[in-house]
């Protein structure tokens, strides 16, 4: 009795998905990575059993990864990934931690965070958009960008954001 509901449900999932992504090709690209470092400290009144401590951010700095080229001022890279990465912020000190901390909390040792956003600015015509993206297409546009090569982007739910490019052959 229910599976003759199943083809129903299938078609319009199946419609749902092609409706809701779209493709662009483009020749003009620029793909970014901002990668960044912040000194973090989780304060709670139990530390081992509070399951969201308040988390205070100190110190932080970052760099701007255009198409795979080395920043200016960049010294820590390239890594794994090929990205470049910031000089580390200042750890902060006992007392900068303490003087944060509320009556009756605990802080924790402060954490260096790493983290990587990933977009990609391209044009169409006369318009141009920048989007968030991911590891994956920032490495297509890195291996592209020296030649040119044009790139057929796939774009997210809503065209807000690109999940995939792939280089067109001329």
């Amino acid at each position: 009795m229910q599976m003759r509901f199943l083809p129903s449900i299938i078609t319009a999932l199946t419609a749902l998905t092609l409706n809701s992504c779209s493709t662009a090709t483009t020749e003009q690209y620029e793909a970014t990575a901002l990668t960044s470092y912040t000194w973090q400290v989780k304060y709670a009144n139990d530390l081992t059993s509070q399951p969201q401590p308040r988390i205070e951010s100190f110190g932080n700095t970052s760099m701007l990864n255009r198409n795979g080229l080395k920043p200016a001022g960049a010294v820590v890279g390239p890594d794994d990934r090929g990205l470049w990465w910031p000089t580390l912020p200042p750890r902060p000190s006992v007392d900068e931690v303490e003087q944060r901390k509320r009556p009756q909390e605990e802080a924790g040792k402060p954490e260096l965070i790493k983290d990587v956003k990933y977009k990609l600015t391209y044009g169409v015509g006369n318009s141009q958009q920048t989007l968030p993206t991911n590891y994956d297409v920032y490495r297509q546009v890195v291996k592209a960008y020296p030649q040119k090569i044009p790139l057929e982007l796939t774009l997210g739910v809503n065209d807000n954001s690109v999940e995939k490019a792939e280089p067109v052959s001329k």
